[in-house]
C-alpha cells in the first residue's frame, strides 16, 4: 500500500480551497491558513481522514460490498471512470439520473433493456429488422450506456458511494441519505462536511488534486477487494473444524452410549 505523501499532495495543489468570501464557515476546523484572500486546507487533516475513508472503504471491498463512484463534473469524470473500472466498481460520469438508487427497480429496467439490445447485436439478430429500426436500437443503446453503462452489472443498490463534489452531486446525496447509505466525498472549503459521512478535506476543482486522492482510495479498494476469497477461505476452514467438532462429539456420545448398554 502506498503511504499518504504530504509534499506529494501538496504537489497537486490538494491544499488550495476557494476564496475566503466563498467559504462555509463549518469547514473550519479543516481549514489551517488564509492566504492572499484563498483559504488553505490543513493538509494533516487531509491525511487524517483520507486514511480513515480508506481503512473502511478496505473494509467494504474485503466483505465484497458494492462502491458506487460518483463524478459527473468535467476535471473529475475520467479519473474516476479509470479508478472504478481498475476497482470492478460500479460509476456514474455522466448525467446524474433522478431515482437511479431511490428508484432502482426502474432504473434495473432500463439496465436491462440496454442488456437486451447489447444481445441483439452481439448475436446479430437486428439483421432480421429494417434497416431504420437498426437505427433507432443504435441511438437507444449508446444513449441507454451513456447513462447506465457504468452501473450495468449494479443488481442492487450500492453499499456506499463516493462523489468528488459534493455540491455538485446533490441530489446524490439526498437519495443516499433517503436510503441511509453512507456517503464518502471530497469535501472543499465552500463545502458542509455534515453532509457526507466521511468527508476527505481538500481541492475538488483540480484534476491533480482528484486523482491523487482517488488513487490513493482505488488502491486500498483493490487491496480490500484482494482478500475476499481470502476470507472465504478462512470461512470454509472454520466451517470444516466445526464440523470436525461435531463428529468427534456425535462419536463421543456413541461411544458413551455403547458403554452403559
Amino acid at each position: 500500500m502506498t503511504a499518504i505523501d504530504q509534499k506529494a499532495m501538496l504537489d497537486a495543489g490538494v491544499h488550495f480551497g476557494h476564496l475566503k468570501k466563498k467559504w462555509n464557515p463549518k469547514m473550519l476546523p479543516y481549514i489551517y491558513a488564509e492566504k492572499k484572500g484563498i483559504h488553505l486546507i490543513d493538509l494533516n487533516k487531509t491525511a487524517k481522514k483520507l486514511e480513515e475513508a480508506g481503512n473502511v472503504l478496505h473494509n467494504l471491498a474485503s466483505n465484497d460490498k458494492k462502491i458506487l463512484f460518483i463524478a459527473t463534473k468535467k476535471q473529475a469524470k475520467e479519473i474516476v471512470k479509470k479508478a472504478a473500472i481498475a476497482c470492478e466498481m460500479p460509476y456514474v460520469t455522466e448525467r446524474w439520473l433522478g431515482g437511479m438508487l431511490t428508484n432502482f427497480t426502474t432504473i434495473r429496467k432500463s439496465i436491462k433493456k440496454l442488456q437486451s439490445i447489447d444481445k441483439m447485436f452481439k448475436d446479430n439478430t437486428v439483421s432480421n429488422i429494417t434497416k431504420k429500426e437498426r437505427l433507432m436500437l443504435s441511438r437507444t443503446k449508446e444513449k441507454l450506456e451513456n447513462e447506465l453503462g457504468g452501473i450495468s452489472q449494479l443488481v442492487r443498490v450500492p453499499d456506499a458511494v463516493f462523489i468528488v463534489d459534493i455540491n455538485h452531486e446533490n441530489i446524490a446525496i439526498l437519495e443516499s441519505h433517503r436510503l441511509k447509505i453512507p456517503v464518502f466525498g471530497i469535501v472543499d472549503t465552500n463545502s458542509d462536511p455534515n453532509r457526507v459521512d466521511y468527508a476527505i478535506p481538500g481541492n475538488d476543482d483540480s484534476a491533480k488534486s482528484i486523482e491523487y486522492i482517488i488513487n490513493y482510495l482505488k488502491e486500498r479498494i483493490v487491496a480490500g477487494r484482494k482478500e475476499i476469497g481470502q476470507n472465504t477461505k478462512q470461512e470454509e476452514i472454520v466451517e470444516e473444524v466445526e464440523e470436525i467438532k461435531i463428529n468427534i462429539d456425535e462419536d463421543e456420545s456413541d461411544k458413551k452410549v455403547k458403554t452403559k448398554k
